[in-house]
């Protein structure tokens, strides 16, 4: 199987089983999606989708979030670990919002990714699921995935990510990189895989043979 074939194998794959995605996060504008992605380093979407509707009940938009102190904003994020370092990042990027953006969140890479606490796979993120611009966020889930079905050599997340853009249309990244996620965490995950229930890597894989 060819590398073109294998792309259009997994894209055809995806498609039947995620014809609809959502997006895991809880989240109603850019500004809470920003806050989630943030949150979600290092813990699951399930963790921080318990957390988010208690701190957005106190503040779901900059001006209110920045009345909240630095301590008060790490008592609510506690459990999702990370929680100092989160928190003064909450804090410093709704005060640069207000200060430099009227509050709204920006819609490029490199205004994002001068937030506290903001790298390139939030900005991704953002850009993609709250604005539509056509990016491709690298998980452990997409890192580990490429690497398994020979898309990519699996050196570093910035190689897989260069590797997605160049062999996936751009115009089927912002659901693609959805739909792979989930594929990972239902049939390919990296504990108590099962290659049986893995027909994506299972085809690519007895393809070569």
């Amino acid at each position: 199987m060819k590398k073109k074939e294998k792309v259009n194998f997994i894209i055809d794959t995806l498609e039947n089983l995620y014809p609809e995605i959502t997006i895991p996060l809880q989240h109603k504008d850019p500004y809470t999606l920003l806050i989630a992605v943030l949150l979600s380093a290092q813990t699951t979407d399930a963790r921080v989708n318990q957390i988010t509707p208690i701190l957005f009940a106190k503040a779901d938009n900059p001006y209110d979030m920045v009345l909240l102190s630095v301590d008060e904003i790490r008592e609510i994020i506690k459990p999702l670990g990370l929680a100092p370092m989160k928190s003064k990042g909450i804090h410093g990027l709704s005060q640069i919002l207000i200060d430099k953006y009227n509050g709204e969140v920006p819609q490029t890479f490199e205004a994002l990714e001068a937030l506290p606490s903001v790298g390139h796979k939030t900005a991704s993120v953002v850009l993609s699921q709250a604005f539509g611009i056509p990016t491709f966020p690298v998980d452990t889930h997409i890192h580990r995935l490429m690497h398994r079905w020979g898309l990519s050599d699996g050196s570093s997340v910035v190689q897989t990510e260069k590797d997605a853009k160049r062999l996936f249309p751009k115009e089927k990244w912002n659901k693609l990189h959805v739909q792979i996620i989930l594929y990972g965490r239902e049939y390919s995950p990296a504990r108590g895989w099962d290659m049986e229930k893995d027909i994506i890597t299972k085809t690519i894989i007895q393809s070569k043979k």
